[in-house]
C-alpha cells in the first residue's frame, strides 16, 4: 500500500473521532503507553494561558537554544502549514517525518478513537522522544487539566494569563478557567503565573500539590522605560536576579519576562539574553510589516487576537505606537467569540473598518460585524471576503496609514497568503 501524503493524513485525522474536541486523558494516555512515551527530554516545560502562550514558547525556545541546547516546540493552531506545530531547533518538521509519526500513532491506537489534536500531540511526542532533545516546550491546546499535552509530566509549568475564552469547555468564570489551567501543575515542581491577579482556585491547587508558585509582581516582574526595559526575578532558592537595559520588543515583553523566569528556574544561566529576545519572531502576533502597494508605503499589523483579553492588550499597544496617517482595520471573527468584548477597547482606536465573513463554517457573518460596529458609530464597510476587504483598504490607504488585520488565525492566514501573491505589487 502506498504511504499517505501529509494532506491525506490530515484528512484522515479529521474523520477518526465524532467530535472535534473530547476533553479527557484516558484515551490518549492508553495510546501513549502503547507507544512507550515516557520522558520526552531532560527538561520539559508546559505552557498554558488564555493569551500569550505562543510568544512565551517562542521566547523560551530562543533562550534555550542560545544556551546551546537542542529544543523541540509544540504549538497550535497553525496558520498555513501543519508543520508549523512541530519545530526542532527552530525548524519545522518535514512532511515525511510527520507522516511517519502519524503512521506510528495509527498503528498503536488499535481502534481507540482520537481527535485531530490528540493524534497530532502524540505524533509530536514521538518525534521529540526520538530526537534525543535537551528540552521540550509544549503549548497547551485548550485549558490544561484535560488537554492531551497534559499527558506529560513537566518539570516546569507556566500560566501566562487567565481570561474568559472557550467558556463552553472551561466555564464562564475566571475561577473555573484558573482551575483548569492549574491542572498542568505537578507535585513539588515549580510553576510560574503571569497573571497579576490569579484567582484563588489557582493558588489553592498550587498549595494542594505543594507546587512552588512564582507570581508576577511578587517574585518577578518588569519595568518599561522609553528606550529599554528591566527585568527582576529569582532563582528557585529565592536568590534575586536582575537584568537591565534590555531592548524594547515587538512581541509582549510580559511574556519575555515569563521566559526569563522560566530559564532561571530551570537552573540555567541568564547570560546576555538581549539578542535572543530581540530576534524572536512569531507570525501573526503583533506582526508588523511594511508593504509597498501601488507606490504607497503602508504598514500592516497582523494579530491573531480573538478574545476580550487579547483585544485589551492590543489596544494598549496601539496607543503606544500611533501611525503616521490613520489606522484602518480588516476584521473577521468566529461566531463563538465575544464580539462586544473585543470591540469595546478597539473601536475608539480605529478610523475605518472593513469586515468580512471568514472562510470557515464557524465564521460570524460580515453583516453581523457591520451592524455591531455601526451601532458604535464606526465607519465600516462589509465585503464578501477578507481578501476583498484587504484590497479595498490598501487601495484607499494613503502613505503612512496602518492597516490592522486581526480577529482570528483565519484572518492572519489569509493575509499572509495575500502578501505572498502580491509581493510584486
Amino acid at each position: 500500500m502506498m504511504a499517505k501524503a501529509l494532506a491525506e493524513w490530515l484528512a484522515h485525522l479529521e474523520q477518526l473521532h465524532p467530535s472535534a474536541i473530547d476533553m479527557g486523558l484516558e484515551r490518549v494516555r492508553e495510546v501513549g503507553a502503547r507507544l512507550g512515551l515516557e520522558r520526552l527530554a531532560p527538561r520539559v516545560v508546559t505552557v498554558t494561558g488564555t493569551n500569550g502562550k505562543g510568544s512565551t514558547c517562542a521566547f523560551l525556545a530562543s533562550l534555550l537554544q542560545t544556551q546551546g541546547l537542542s529544543v523541540g516546540v509544540y504549538g497550535s493552531p497553525h496558520l498555513r502549514r501543519y508543520n508549523e506545530r512541530v519545530c526542532i531547533d527552530g525548524v519545522e518538521v518535514d512532511d515525511a517525518a510527520l507522516c511517519a509519526a502519524f503512521a506510528k500513532v495509527e498503528a498503536a491506537r488499535n481502534g481507540v478513537t482520537l481527535t485531530y489534536f490528540e493524534m497530532g500531540t502524540l505524533a509530536a511526542f514521538c518525534l521529540f522522544q526520538a530526537a534525543s532533545l535537551d528540552a521540550v516546550v509544549l503549548e497547551v491546546g485548550l485549558g490544561g487539566r484535560l488537554d492531551a499535552v497534559n499527558l506529560v509530566d513537566a518539570d516546569l509549568a507556566i500560566v501566562t494569563s487567565i481570561g474568559l475564552d472557550h467558556t463552553e469547555w472551561l466555564g464562564d468564570t475566571r475561577e473555573s478557567v484558573a482551575y483548569e489551567k492549574a491542572g498542568i501543575f505537578r507535585p513539588g515542581k515549580p510553576a510560574i503565573c503571569g497573571d497579576a491577579d490569579p484567582p484563588a482556585t489557582l493558588l489553592q491547587q498550587a498549595q494542594k500539590l505543594n507546587t512552588p508558585l512564582f507570581l508576577v509582581g511578587r517574585d518577578f516582574g518588569l519595568s518599561v522605560d522609553a528606550a529599554d526595559w528591566q527585568w527582576r526575578g529569582c532563582r528557585s532558592d529565592g536568590n534575586p536576579l536582575m537584568l537591565e537595559r534590555l531592548p524594547l520588543l515587538e512581541l509582549p515583553m510580559e511574556n519575555a519576562a515569563l521566559a526569563l523566569q522560566a530559564l532561571a528556574l530551570l537552573g540555567l544561566p541568564l547570560g546576555n539574553p538581549a539578542l535572543a529576545l530581540q530576534q524572536t519572531r512569531l507570525a501573526g502576533r503583533l506582526d508588523r510589516r511594511l508593504v509597498r502597494y501601488h507606490d504607497k508605503d503602508i504598514c500592516l499589523l497582523l494579530d491573531v487576537g480573538h478574545n476580550p483579553h487579547a483585544a485589551a492588550y492590543l489596544a494598549c499597544r496601539l496607543v503606544e505606537k500611533p501611525p503616521a496617517g490613520i489606522r484602518r482595520a480588516v476584521f473577521g471573527l468566529l461566531a463563538d467569540k465575544d464580539l462586544d468584548g473585543i470591540l469595546e477597547p478597539l473601536s475608539p482606536l480605529i478610523d475605518k473598518w472593513a469586515v468580512a465573513t471568514l472562510q470557515t463554517p464557524r465564521a460570524r457573518l460580515a453583516a453581523d460585524l457591520e451592524r455591531a460596529l455601526s451601532a458604535r458609530q464606526a465607519q465600516v464597510s462589509a465585503f464578501d471576503s477578507l481578501v476583498d476587504a484587504l484590497d479595498a483598504q490598501c487601495e484607499q490607504a494613503a502613505d503612512g496609514d496602518e492597516i490592522l488585520v486581526f480577529g482570528s488565525f483565519y484572518c492572519v492566514a489569509e493575509c499572509l497568503d495575500w502578501l505572498d501573491r502580491n509581493s510584486g505589487r
